[in-house]
């Protein structure tokens, strides 16, 4: 995003956190994002002559603190604003500061500062998905481009749900805090939500993003112990993360499931997910999240693709179209159903989802026709998904299938 490898890699893993540390100074996230963006246009200006900092986070907080001050300075003459430069001149006045140039932030606290501006964002006063898509856009510095192919949606609809979203924030004076114990189920979904999309962003490109999912959502399980679906997300992110090793080849290209080399699976996180998903059923209490879990214990259970339990996966899968229907939902039930039933009665379903430009629809239903043997479709297909797909991982692997299937040229 920025040009320079250091400067990306901190972006990666500090972004989010250095966003979460200037709301809490600042209480405007629009001010707190241009200043986070300005110490990184900073940094990519400086640290090809200069070498990283010893700090690079702290470096990043302290120098975006120094332009809001700028900002703040310049627009002194308006109230509210001169109160906030008042606060972030005395900053001891108002709140022990640990961010200087010479020290990196300290864990506890930068832990808070992320949870807080999560539930900040998941405010009820705000529609899901925009509380989603900002927190997203905050925590996990994801593009606009990127939220709205997660959500399904054009560019310029997210764009103008984001705004909004921060509007209202502001207008309604909701607070930068965590809410209190009470208030917290009411926002649950919502951060789960966002903790699954942010993990899932980072499955098709940036492990970075999984590796900050997985430990907000331990933070988030040693928050709320007795919810059932925090517990539940927390196990589908450690069995998915399980099979990272093998999800592409020596190329970089996507190697599915059915074809990846189990023996590379990361067998301590398949343990720890499949005891959370145990626990899970022991309250007998089933979410979605804890039905995606079973599912992919189902599939870390077996030896081989061969050895899959697919009538057990296929009746999980009733079940969380009984709990959260959705089209994508009925296509990974497609998957199961083409396994146990045949790929024909597998593609009558998918060709009923409406799915659109969903590159996953075309690549399974590439997938079911050439088990048909209709390889010219399948071909056509295939390079629809590849066309459509979000990381060059999968368009690499769908490109291949789509040549390995096209009908030879007599």
């Amino acid at each position: 995003m920025y040009g320079a490898p250091d400067v990306e890699a901190v972006f990666r893993a500090e972004y989010g956190r250095a966003v979460s540390v200037l709301v809490r100074f600042l209480g405007d996230i629009d001010l707190a994002e241009e200043a986070v963006q300005d110490a990184f246009t900073t940094a990519v200006r400086t640290w090809p002559g200069t070498g990283v900092p010893p700090s690079p986070a702290g470096w990043i907080i302290t120098t975006a603190r120094n332009r809001a001050i700028d900002r703040l300075r310049r627009e002194s003459s308006r109230g509210a604003r001169h109160a906030g430069a008042a606060r972030l001149y005395a900053p001891h006045l108002y709140a022990p500061d640990p961010y200087t140039p010479d020290a990196p932030p300290e864990e506890g606290p930068v832990r808070d500062d992320r949870l807080r501006l999560i539930f900040t964002c998941c405010h009820p006063a705000l529609a899901l998905q925009a509380r989603v898509a900002l927190t997203l856009r905050l925590l996990g510095g994801l593009s606009t481009i990127q939220i709205a192919r997660a959500f399904l949606v054009q560019e310029p609809t997210l764009a103008q749900r984001l705004v909004r979203a921060k509007a209202k924030i502001r207008d309604a004076g909701i607070p930068y805090r965590l809410p209190r114990d009470a208030d917290l189920p009411e926002r649950l979904g919502g951060v789960l939500a966002v903790l699954y999309l942010i993990f899932n962003e980072g499955c098709t490109g940036d492990p970075a993003l999984c590796a900050e999912a997985l430990r907000l959502g331990r933070l988030l399980t040693a928050l709320m112990p007795d919810e059932a679906e925090v517990t539940g997300l927390l196990a589908l992110m450690l069995l998915t993360e399980s099979r990272r090793p093998a999800r592409q080849d020596a190329d970089g290209v996507l190697v599915p499931l059915p074809e990846q080399d189990r023996s590379r699976w990361d067998r301590a996180l398949i343990a720890e997910g499949q005891d959370l998903v145990r626990r899970c059923l022991r309250r007998d209490r089933p979410g979605p999240y804890q039905i995606q879990a079973a599912i992919n214990a189902v599939h870390s259970d077996a030896s081989s693709a061969a050895a899959t339990d697919w009538r057990q996966i296929l009746c999980l899968y009733d079940q969380l179209m009984a709990v959260a229907p959705s089209p994508v939902v009925a296509l990974n039930r497609a998957v199961a159903l083409a396994e146990t039933e045949g790929p024909a009665t597998a593609l009558d379903v998918v060709d009923a989802l409406g799915l659109g430009r969903y590159h996953v629809l075309h690549a399974v239903r590439a997938h079911l026709l050439r088990r048909l043997d209709r390889t010219a479709e399948a071909a056509t297909e295939y390079g629809l998904a590849a066309e459509l797909a979000a990381s060059e991982a999968e368009r690499a692997y769908l490109e291949r299938r789509r040549r390995e299937t096209a009908p030879t040229q007599t």
